[in-house]
């Protein structure tokens, strides 16, 4: 409790650093409009990790879910079956007893993260429900379920704008379980675009090949291989996301002739799958710290390379020219006035972050160049520069409360039955 406090109390600290360090840049330089989800105090506040579920129609999304809640048989369970039966987005959340939140109440509630929901509007919020429920692991985790990919409908189709919607709970995940069913490993259109979405989340990806006891046990290497091959030009990281292989129910399992006894494979890899989640919850708080100085880190280059396009637009808007033309100039063709390569020059920008310079094309036809000040312009003799303060956030401020947390007791923080615990210390089940 001593400690939960203390993190509370840390967590409090980081929605100031947020507030008064790096809001100030991101409204300045209208870094949403960017397509950056707002940071809220409920997401800066949010102690429990979110872990959504993604990947194609009739993986077995909502039957893994059934299973790992343990609500097989319950009421309350995901509704599954062979052809595509999930059409909402679920938020499975504790509760003190079993209830349905409808999605305008659920966006409705500003203690909780997703108030900004709303945006999408009414069409979307008929397809986003919660559930409450007493369960072991929901008082430590948020489940997300998501609607299958569909690669023979286009997913504008489904009356709300899916993939924006898909991207926002992307954004405010913790963990993504992509999950596959191993027969059907084939890559689609919709699939590219999903994987395109998850782009800058890699760290956060893992991949699930579930029904993995319908193929025989000789397979599975090959199958593994198939995966990799087909999503290899999609993830665009060094080291490849992990695998969980399963049969992610309590039904018994395929033993055909020759798919082998799968069992201690398909129990190691759930116990691999709930250490994952254990270490997610243990280290929520650090995550978060490191999440909100990574975003800190790109509004400080979003303001850089906005400036830049500043400095040439009024450098080159003479008393003759014309400011508009001038303006489009430097839009279109940034490569021809070296913006990214001059704000690539400051010593604590890395090029490899930037965005695609398209980006600003559109960007800046939403906000004209000169309704901008400089950086130099957002200075104050008792106020100090935005600049200046962002970067003591990044260098200083966020590093000092990252080692708060790590100088914390480390010590068990769950009940004694709580199996995903057991897991994690190896603690015997009794």
């Amino acid at each position: 409790m001593v400690r939960e406090q203390k993190l509370n109390n840390i967590l409090d600290q980081l929605k100031h650093i947020y507030h008064e360090s790096i809001k100030p840049m991101e409204d300045a330089y209208r870094y949403s409009d960017m397509g950056k989800p707002p940071i809220t105090d409920a997401d800066i506040k949010m102690m429990k990790p979110t872990v959504l579920f993604v990947g194609p129609w009739s993986t077995g999304k909502s039957t893994m879910i059934n299973y790992l809640l343990g609500v097989e048989d319950d009421n309350f369970r995901l509704i599954t079956g062979a052809q595509p039966t999930t059409t909402e987005f679920t938020v499975l959340m504790q509760g003190e007893k079993e209830k349905s939140v409808e999605g305008m109440v659920l966006a409705a509630d500003g203690t909780k993260m997703f108030s900004t929901l709303e945006k999408f509007g009414q069409g979307f919020l008929e397809r986003l429900q919660g559930i409450e429920m007493p369960n072991r692991l929901l008082e430590k985790v948020i489940l997300v379920d998501t609607p299958g990919i569909l690669e023979n409908k286009k997913q504008q189709d489904r009356g709300y704008p899916f993939n924006e919607v898909l991207q926002w709970f992307i954004d405010h995940a913790d963990m993504i379980l992509v999950v596959f069913d191993p027969t059907k490993l084939d890559v689609g259109t919709e699939l590219e675009v999903l994987f395109n979405q998850l782009k800058g989340h890699e760290s956060q990806i893992k991949l699930v090949l579930n029904k993995a006891d319908t193929i025989p046990i000789q397979e599975l290497m090959r199958v593994y291989g198939a995966l990799f091959w087909n999503l290899a030009p999609l993830i665009n990281v060094t080291e490849p996301p992990r695998v969980f292989t399963g049969s992610f129910w309590s039904q018994p399992l395929s033993l055909k002739k020759g798919n082998g006894n799968y069992s201690e494979l398909f129990k190691n890899e759930e116990i691999n799958l709930l250490n994952d989640m254990s270490e997610l919850i243990e280290n929520k708080v650090q995550n978060k710290i490191a999440h909100i100085r990574q975003c800190a880190i790109l509004v400080r280059q979003h303001a850089l390379i906005v400036n830049q396009y500043l400095v040439t637009f009024h450098k080159f808007n003479t008393f003759m020219s014309n400011s508009e033309n001038v303006a489009n100039e430097i839009i279109e063709r940034p490569e021809k006035y070296r913006i990214f390569k001059l704000v690539a020059k400051y010593s604590n920008v890395s090029k490899y972050d930037f965005p695609d310079p398209e980006v600003y094309k559109d960007f800046f036809y939403l906000n004209a160049i000169n309704s901008f000040e400089m950086l130099s312009g957002h200075c104050s003799y008792f106020g100090g520069c935005l600049l200046d303060k962002l970067n003591k956030a990044i260098n200083e401020d966020l590093p000092k409360l990252l080692t708060k947390v790590q100088e914390l007791d480390g010590g068990q923080q769950c009940l004694p039955d709580d199996e995903i615990c057991k897991s994690q210390s190896g603690e015997p089940e009794t």
